[in-house]
């Protein structure tokens, strides 16, 4: 990506976060990307484009590429989930400066604004619910074939209470703390109960 377009796409997505949509006007974001006027709109002629941009530039930086994980284990599986998820929290601090590490209410509160202002976003973001729920259910009905798990619940419900506790504990942990170690909380607590459900599994 230019690195001009990028360094624009940064500062417009933690205004966007430490704002709201609404709040955010094009002078601000010309102001605060020290650029000039003509050269800002020379990349990006509204606001709407730009924060479409912005968010689809995030989800693809933060979306994990579950191909690099094991496959033939589900217990290697989702602890290298949890690490690489802590990379990709981590990571978000490259584009809200001004914020806590980790996910945060803001960065919920923007996929929400997101979907109010562009509808068809939802379609981006089924797409990749899906596809965390195919991977999930194939290392996991691997295991059972393996014999690494024993369970009377099929894989698509299993796969669900991996995929609901993790999202569950994200939003609960940014809801209720405002603080730098929000990324480690979130490791910490959903390790725990994976390696915990993932015990009931072994039977």
């Amino acid at each position: 990506m230019n690195d001009t377009r990028e360094h624009i796409l940064k500062v417009a997505f933690n205004l966007f976060l430490v704002k709201s949509y609404k709040e955010v006007t094009m002078a601000e974001l010309v102001e605060k990307t020290g650029m000039s006027k003509g050269a800002f709109y020379y990349y990006f002629k509204s606001k709407e484009q730009l924060f479409l941009e912005a968010i689809k530039s995030c989800m693809s930086s933060i979306t994990p590429d579950f191909s690099i994980f094991d496959k033939n284990s589900l217990y290697e599986f989702y602890h290298q989930y949890v690490v690489y998820q802590n990379r990709i929290l981590n990571s978000l601090q490259l584009y809200g400066d001004d914020l806590d590490r980790g996910l945060t209410v803001n960065y919920y509160s923007l996929v929400f604004d997101a979907l109010k202002v562009f509808p068809s976003f939802r379609e981006r973001l089924l797409e990749h619910e899906q596809d965390e729920l195919k991977a999930w259910k194939e290392v996991i009905s691997t295991a059972k074939k393996n014999g690494e798990i024993r369970s009377f619940m099929n894989d698509e419900q299993i796969a669900k209470v991996f995929i609901y506790t993790n999202d569950g504990i994200a939003l609960r942990i940014s809801l209720m703390k405002n603080r730098s170690e929000d990324v480690s909380d979130i490791s910490d607590t959903l390790l725990e109960l994976w390696d915990s459900f993932y015990m009931e599994l072994k039977g």
